[in-house]
């Protein structure tokens, strides 16, 4: 006979095997398409969370890493003529990440190529906001 704390062991076991492969999906992915440009899994992270003028803590909390591996793979980026660091215009002490035109081509090309059979392309958007609002609780629950 199977017990309510079995069951719901169960569950979430499967829960987290079903996260935990679309994880490991969209990391393929990434990996896959970043290859494509020539680019590592962070250097695309990067370009990807690079949607505007940034601070290297706001992109290291964007990419979901610490501020020095942002800084390498930045100064990655950098080398090859895709991101500049400029002054901040509110803040003398830091620096904002800012992509070149160079970086900016790089970058549509790169999210056009994430949205191409992407593994979340089967759900409608309706359904994307519904998976995102129910991992966003999930997670909040337990901070």
């Amino acid at each position: 006979m199977t017990t309510d704390i079995e069951r719901a062991a169960g569950a979430e076991r499967l829960l987290c095997g079903l996260v935990n492969g679309l994880s490991r999906q969209i990391e393929d992915h990434l990996r896959e398409r970043a290859a494509k440009l020539d680019l590592t899994t962070a250097q695309a992270t990067a370009l990807r969370e690079l949607s505007g003028p940034m601070t290297m803590r706001e992109l290291a909390d964007r990419m979901s890493c610490e501020p020095s591996n942002a800084t390498f793979v930045t100064d990655k980026l950098e080398k090859r003529g895709l991101v500049e660091r400029r002054p901040h215009p509110r803040d003398r002490r830091a620096k904002q990440l800012v992509l070149t035109p160079d970086g900016v081509a790089l970058r549509e090309r790169l999210l056009e190529l994430l949205g191409a059979d992407s593994p979340l392309a089967g759900l409608s958007q309706d359904e994307q906001n519904t998976l995102q609002g129910l991992l966003l609780r999930a997670k909040h629950n337990n901070l």
